[in-house]
């Protein structure tokens, strides 16, 4: 599980060694069971660093927190859980996008993902989490309250948690990550491209249990 607090980036998630609630200045009790989004309802986060000097950051430099165990990963300034933890991660965002023509930066003024490919992935159709397919309730959608050139939609990404590049959902992204278990990648590369869409979800749950991930214990923080 991973320990209780802000992570300021991919290498301290990696290490299980957040900033502890205890070392954050907040007026909200640290038992408090909404301590983290009172916390995060706020612009700047203040905190004391190993030396015990008072830090100030920015929320958007938060790359993710955790909350009794569970890891919640910030995208365009919202925290979203990540509910398929391992070597290779999965999560579902919720997230805007624009029409190319008026936005040059999709993702307005934080992006982390900048780096990657920026296309559409459905969602509405197919959930992960299951072997069967079945509908799923939240597909795409129009906010009325958005920017009418906004769109939301909920969005699939993946996490290589060797180096935690975010990647999309998507085949090309899946055989990429593979390619680390080369025995799994030429089982899943001998099947039909068809076959391949369909199982991309069930072969990177076979590639986590042939290779699972160790998060260090770092009792006492």
């Amino acid at each position: 599980r991973f320990e209780d607090g802000i992570y300021l980036n991919f290498e301290q998630v990696k290490a299980n060694k957040p900033i502890p609630k205890a070392k954050i200045l907040t007026s909200t009790d640290y038992n408090d069971k909404d301590f983290f989004k009172n916390l995060l309802e706020s612009d700047k986060i203040y905190f004391y660093d190993a030396m015990g000097v008072r830090q100030e950051i920015d929320k958007s430099e938060i790359w993710a927190f955790a909350r009794n165990g569970i890891l919640y990963i910030q995208v365009q300034g919202n925290f979203n859980r990540i509910t398929f933890i391992g070597s290779i991660c999965h999560f579902v965002a919720d997230i805007t996008s624009y029409d190319n023509r008026y936005y040059n930066y999709p993702y307005g003024y934080y992006d982390p993902y900048m780096s990657y490919p920026y296309y559409r992935y459905p969602y509405s159709l197919y959930s992960p989490y299951s072997y069967g397919n079945y509908y799923y309730p939240y597909g795409p959608y129009y906010s009325p309250y958005r920017n009418n050139l906004g769109r939301n939609e909920l969005r699939q990404y993946l996490i290589d948690f060797d180096t935690g590049n975010v990647l999309e959902y998507d085949l090309e992204n899946t055989e990429l990550l593979l390619m680390k278990d080369h025995e799994l990648y030429e089982e899943y590369m001998h099947l039909a491209r068809k076959k391949r869409k369909d199982l991309m979800f069930v072969y990177i749950r076979k590639f986590n249990e042939r290779n699972p991930l160790y998060i260090p214990s770092n009792q006492g923080l």
